[in-house]
């Protein structure tokens, strides 16, 4: 198994599968980054049943959007009403 530094500052060890299993995420285009996948690897090996672990990816994958259109609306609002209100501070 090959060891690479890890994002959290300790070692991380690669699943044995992960090189194939990333190079069909990137043909597939699933948008899953390497820590990622490696993550899901280990919990498949933990016994993790695939399709709720599918499910449970594609519903945060669904939240992380709609937290982040809601984001993007506020600051656009927050945005355009600035201006407004500076203009009107002037008078």
């Amino acid at each position: 198994m090959d060891s690479k530094p890890g994002a959290r500052g300790g070692q991380t060890t690669q699943h044995p599968a992960f090189s194939t299993a990333f190079e069909l995420a990137q043909l597939l285009d699933t948008g899953l980054d390497q820590e990622t996948l490696n993550i899901l690897l280990e919990l498949l090996d933990t016994g993790v049943n695939p399709e709720a672990l599918a499910t449970v990816v594609k519903e945060l994958r669904r939240e992380a959007a709609e937290y982040n259109a809601a984001t993007a609306r506020s600051r656009s609002a927050a945005g355009a009403a600035a201006p407004v209100a500076s203009a009107h501070q002037r008078q």
